[in-house]
């Protein structure tokens, strides 16, 4: 066993003492407490008791007011930490299914092309300047794209009837290499720079346009999508260990797999459409979880939404305040750290396959 990997069991089993109620319990509050102290943190802060009475002042059926702190919290700053929470806890929770789908622990959910099937329809709405749907154009253009590239994969990647993990990567890369050069295409026909720049900001994504409006959909969506994996999660267990393995237990692993990847693309096309392209947090996010709680996915899923929750609301806070005034794209941080983390696994896997000490 690799360094790396005695490190990790030694430090699950450290955790696996810790009863799982309290690990996900101690998860929540984390998540809750980040959220009040997240939404005071900016050029104007706002002390955490502030953000409190202000937060309990709406909650109990308070009216806007017209102080400074209010106008700070309650319109500008909260709606934008909330988004991050669901956008965070949605693209963990997508990680760790395609992870289990393709049986690839370096998977994530833009490896199936959802991400640049949802920036093309994102990209033309903005080149175009349709906006047939006010303010819902973009986000409903973006899910229509993951829709689209999802729908493309699955088609191609069948054979003989059945949905295999190596042609699901393979047809996947490629669908989301030729969507992602179609997009350059409508970036270099953009009319105006204005329009460019909003181009690159949405693809690096950013969580600067969160308001009231926008969390409703992603809300109900990361809701339902966790309650409905954490429900599959023991037929989820048994795909990981093979085909064969699952038909001699009574699992249509193919069928199955059709039915997680609807549901990621739901997940992963919602989020994406209100946040842009935010990588790695799958990737990052599911390892994380499975050092805590293990690869039972009745118990990781969970830990994994709220470990996305918190990671991304945190990762916003740096995006915000790192070159202050000027706003960093979230998807340039998780960049940062996904890409060193995808590299720590790849080589902890490739000195355990050949055995090192």
């Amino acid at each position: 066993m690799s360094v790396t990997g005695a490190t990790a069991v030694r430090f699950r089993l450290r955790v696996g003492t810790v009863p799982y109620a309290v690990v996900l319990g101690v998860l929540s509050a984390a998540v809750l407490v980040s959220v009040v102290i997240a939404t005071g943190i900016g050029p104007v802060r706002v002390p955490a008791d502030e953000v409190t009475r202000v937060l309990v002042h709406h909650l109990i059926g308070g009216a806007d007011t017209a102080s400074t702190a209010d106008l700070i919290v309650w319109r500008l700053r909260l709606p934008r930490v909330l988004l991050g929470a669901l956008v965070g806890a949605g693209l963990a929770l997508a990680g760790a299914v395609v992870q289990s789908v393709v049986r690839n622990p370096v998977a994530d959910p833009y490896l199936l092309g959802l991400s640049s099937g949802a920036s093309v329809g994102a990209v033309l709405v903005i080149t175009t300047g349709v906006s047939m749907l006010g303010a819902l154009t973009l986000p409903v253009a973006a899910f229509a794209g993951a829709a689209g590239a999802i729908a493309v994969v699955l088609l191609l990647a069948r054979h003989r009837g059945r949905l295999l993990p190596l042609r699901l990567i393979l047809v996947g890369v490629a669908v989301g290499h030729l969507l992602g050069g179609f997009t350059s295409f409508l970036l270099t026909r953009a009319e105006t720079s204005s329009a460019q720049q909003q181009i690159i900001f949405w693809l690096l994504g950013a969580l600067s346009g969160a308001h009231w409006g926008l969390l409703g959909v992603p809300a109900v969506v990361v809701t339902a999508s966790c309650l409905l994996l954490v429900i599959r999660a023991r037929r989820l267990n048994v795909l990981v260990l093979g085909d064969e393995a699952a038909a001699a237990l009574g699992v249509d692993a193919s069928r199955l797999r059709r039915e997680l990847l609807l549901v990621t693309t739901l997940l992963v096309g919602t989020v994406v459409a209100v946040s842009g392209g935010i990588g790695f947090v799958g990737l990052i996010v599911a390892h994380l979880a499975r050092m805590l709680v293990g690869a039972d996915h009745r118990r990781m899923l969970p830990v994994t939404a709220a470990l996305g929750a918190l990671f991304l609301v945190w990762a916003d806070v740096a995006a915000r305040m790192l070159i202050s005034p000027t706003e960093l794209p979230i998807g340039i941080l998780t960049a940062f750290l996904g890409v060193p983390f995808f590299l720590l696994v790849m080589h902890a896997r490739g000195l355990a396959a050949e055995g090192a000490p």
